[in-house]
């Protein structure tokens, strides 16, 4: 008996089947992967299943149990002991860690908080899971992959049964990747169903017991561990053989556009960035790989005119001494910045696809106050057309994308202000193996017609595959430069740990 079985499910927005008649079932004791394309689908599966989306917007049905279910809530979900985790972490960085573990549903005494229970049964969980995190300390304080745990327990307390992890590994170091494959094994041993959507798909093939893959809001293949070629699930995934990851690099210039010089970050008394000096070219992609804290989002923010620490050294743009005070200053100069956390710097969550693509270059379409509507709807559907944005229009929602999709939009906003240099943090992080293709390219189209790139990815076949050259970091500092084709994998990481040459 499946522990949660969908049958025939059908769910429809404006202009787009977002579910066509999807069947799964999802057992306890397994890890069972959900894999597409951003906008195949599982998404909004998931979001049907959390109650995010309630039972009267779909057709089909949902059984716990053999039981049919009928979520008009994300608490009904919950209280039918159904819990997300998502990439975007929902803690409250105020508050304690047993405080968010019993958000919403704490131990009360005589109508008041029972404090003292829920450190007790916050410790509990928190020991069962193999955390010694402290139920009292403030979670803005933890790491992304300790903030994870708290995200699982908080689950736990909920009596889930059926834990859905939603890209767990994307903003995590390898060190904690692993943590969270073992305590994932853990809890599938304890008879819990797991459901892991993951665009990794070396992560599904350590993890997986089964294998759904989605296409255009349908179910079009579904795989057990010992039958899984990877080959075979991609071909699934974006209905063709992918080609040649990385497209070929074309030469660039020999102008330099911006030379950072003896630049070292300082926050609260510790040195991030120690002394770099660095060039990239007009029509360069410049990669620069390295561990998480190493320093890369940092120096991003800095060019940016967001970073709030001390600095030193010098920024030389276009050939003039720059110096960063601000987003509007660094955009309207032609620097502009993608970050790796959309929800926090990046989509405008309740504006439309053309609201968060205009608001950067609004300037370009306003005469006396007025948006000339014309002429920005004209540039929209120009980049929706170019970037392959998957949406019903321009006037839907921007939340109700996915994650790929939502990344396209950030792109095309600020393509909009026709920079001269593009920062990109992790800027396929979420993103399925067919887009990223699409954004490989995008960028190498981009270089190609003048524009300088700066790269920094957590994915090392990706930094070292998309730039014509890398930089690497380690504790702040370059410890290695390579030409394109002239490193591996194992050379930067090993330099990036500070184990190798």
């Amino acid at each position: 008996m499946a522990l949660l079985s969908i049958k025939n499910l059908t769910i429809e927005f404006p202009g787009v089947r977002a579910l066509d008649n999807v069947s799964v079932d999802f057992h306890s004791g397994e890890i069972h992967a959900l894999l597409g394309e951003n906008g195949a689908g599982k998404s909004t599966l998931i979001k049907v299943v959390a109650g995010v989306w309630p039972c009267n917007m779909y057709t089909g049905q949902m059984l716990i149990d053999d039981k049919e279910v009928r979520f008009h809530s994300v608490k009904d979900s919950s209280d039918a002991s159904v819990q997300v985790i998502y990439q975007e972490l929902s803690l409250a960085n105020n508050l304690t860690v047993a405080e968010n573990i019993f958000l919403g549903y704490e131990p009360r005494v005589n109508g008041l908080i029972d404090f003292v229970t829920m450190h007790k049964r916050s410790l509990e969980i928190l020991k069962k899971l193999g955390s010694t995190i402290p139920p009292d300390a403030v979670t803005g304080d933890l790491t992304i992959g300790e903030q994870q745990m708290v995200e699982i327990a908080k689950a736990l307390s909920r009596k889930a049964r059926l834990l859905i992890f939603d890209e767990p590994t994307a903003a995590l170091p390898e060190s904690d990747v692993q943590r969270l494959f073992t305590l994932i094994k853990s809890l599938k041993a304890q008879g819990l169903g797991i459901i892991y959507i993951s665009h990794k798909l070396n992560e599904i093939k350590v993890l997986a017991d089964k294998v759904t893959v989605m296409r255009n809001g349908c179910v079009v293949s579904q795989y057990n561990n010992n039958n899984f070629d990877m080959a075979v699930v991609v071909r699934d995934m974006i209905g063709r053989t992918l080609d040649k990851v990385f497209p070929v690099q074309k030469p660039f210039g020999d102008k330099v556009v911006l030379r950072l010089e003896n630049v070292s970050l300082m926050k609260r008394g510790k040195t991030i960035i120690n002394d770099i000096s660095l060039e990239c070219r007009e029509g360069e992609v410049l990669g620069v790989a390295g561990l998480l804290g190493a320093g890369r989002t940092a120096l991003f923010s800095y060019i940016y005119g967001v970073f709030s620490g001390n600095h030193s050294g010098k920024i030389i743009f276009e050939g003039n001494k720059y110096e960063p005070k601000d987003p509007a200053d660094s955009i309207s100069k032609g620097i502009v910045l993608v970050s790796e956390d959309r929800k926090k710097y990046g989509v405008l969550s309740t504006g439309s696809v053309r609201d968060n693509m205009i608001i950067s270059s609004i300037n370009q379409f306003t005469r006396f106050g007025i948006i000339n509507e014309s002429r920005s709807l004209q540039e929209c559907n120009r980049y929706f057309d170019r970037i392959r944005i998957k949406s019903p229009s321009l006037s839907f929602c921007v939340s109700n994308l996915s994650g790929g999709n939502q990344q396209k939009v950030i792109l095309s906003r600020f393509l909009m202000v026709k920079p001269k240099l593009i920062l990109l943090d992790d800027p396929t992080r979420g993103i399925d193996v067919g887009a990223k293709q699409e954004i490989y390219a995008l960028i190498h189209q981009l270089a190609s017609e003048g524009m300088s790139i700066i790269v920094a990815s957590s994915e090392l076949p990706e930094v070292i595959g998309v730039s014509h050259r890398i930089v690497v970091l380690q504790n702040g500092q370059i410890k290695g430069e390579y030409k394109h084709g002239t490193t591996t994998e194992e050379e930067v990481l090993g330099i990036a740990a500070g184990v190798g040459a």
